[in-house]
């Protein structure tokens, strides 16, 4: 029995939902502030399995990213990523690149910058060292013409844990 994701966007938050039947035709009311006909969302399995974290998943309709896009480039990009070489920081800066070129998400000013000294051959840990406190306060991807600072509305919606009935 499949787990559905749903995301409320007057909350930014994504709700798991458990259905009795595969693909369900109803859409169910935001658990927290009753918002009628929640946005389904392709859920982290369906992206490849993989999260980042607990809250990156689901993505509101005005984030920049076509899903299809998205799910096409982690698929692709996933054996490249195997393949890197640890002590080669610019095989990773050009990884993140082409996921950025394939999904259209723009880099944050300073996760642009941290990705052009990997380029340029500099060392991870000088750039951590370095930029870390700006990396904290600044979401990696932003909307197209966003500042990308935290709490602006390219942040990822959060997620509650709860399994709710569809």
């Amino acid at each position: 029995m499949p787990i559905y994701e749903y995301y409320c966007p007057d909350c930014h938050m994504v709700f798991n939902f458990f259905s009795k039947r595969i693909n369900p035709s109803a859409r169910p009311a935001c658990p927290k502030c009753a918002r009628a006909e929640l946005e389904r969302q392709v859920s982290a399995f369906a992206l490849g399995g993989k999260r980042g974290d607990s809250e990156s998943s689901g993505m509101p309709d005005d984030f920049p990213v076509d899903e299809r896009k998205m799910e096409r480039a982690i698929t692709e990009l996933a054996s490249q990523a195997e393949s890197i070489k640890e002590d080669d920081p610019r095989q990773a800066a050009n990884l993140m690149r082409k996921f950025s070129k394939m999904t259209g998400m723009e880099f944050g000013k300073g996760m642009d910058e941290a990705i052009g000294r990997l380029e340029a051959g500099d060392d991870p840990e000088q750039i951590e060292k370095e930029m870390g406190d700006l990396m904290e306060k600044e979401e990696p991807f932003v909307m197209a013409g966003g500042s990308g600072k935290k709490g602006a509305r390219s942040a990822p919606p959060v997620v509650d844990r709860t399994l709710y009935d569809l």
